[in-house]
């Protein structure tokens, strides 16, 4: 252990910063959201996400590795959103393997409702909490990490 490069008090407060706040911001957004449109925060990126694409579809391997979530976790959630009727299914017809969420009309309109308040929301919890210089670090410093974590697979 004697190469192990231990964090430095600045960094262990960067982590422990960022630990806390992303929890904290998360736990905000998700009780928000149950709060008023009685959805969690993976079931709004979802719709979110598909809202974003020209026919409200995406296959589900591609949602999944966009909104970084496992499979069988996408799947829980689009199982919750076909139920409640925001989202349906459809299979490719190019590949027998390949299926489809499709926002369904219910899901935009549920999305319309619930976008103004979650807004709202993330900018009384991260966005004006903030300097633009700050947010611009945030932005730049995160995106980095993502982007490297992404390269790798991870």
């Amino acid at each position: 252990m004697s190469d192990t490069r231990w964090l430095s008090a600045e960094e262990m407060r960067a982590w422990r910063g960022f630990l806390a706040a992303s929890a904290l911001v998360n736990r905000a957004l998700d009780q928000q959201l149950k709060d008023d449109c009685d959805l969690s925060h993976p079931q709004y990126e979802i719709l979110v996400r598909l809202a974003a694409e020209p026919e409200g579809e995406l296959r589900m391997t591609e949602l999944a590795n966009g909104l970084v979530n496992s499979k069988s976790g996408l799947t829980y959630q689009v199982t919750q959103l076909e139920k409640a009727g925001l989202v349906r299914r459809r299979t490719c017809p190019t590949d027998v393997r390949g299926v489809f969420a499709v926002l369904t009309e219910a899901g935009r309109a549920r999305l319309a409702e619930a976008a103004p308040g979650h807004v709202a929301a993330v900018r009384a919890h991260l966005i004006d909490v903030l300097t633009p210089e700050q947010l611009t670090a945030i932005a730049d410093g995160l995106g980095e990490v993502s982007s490297r974590l992404r390269a790798t697979g991870h």
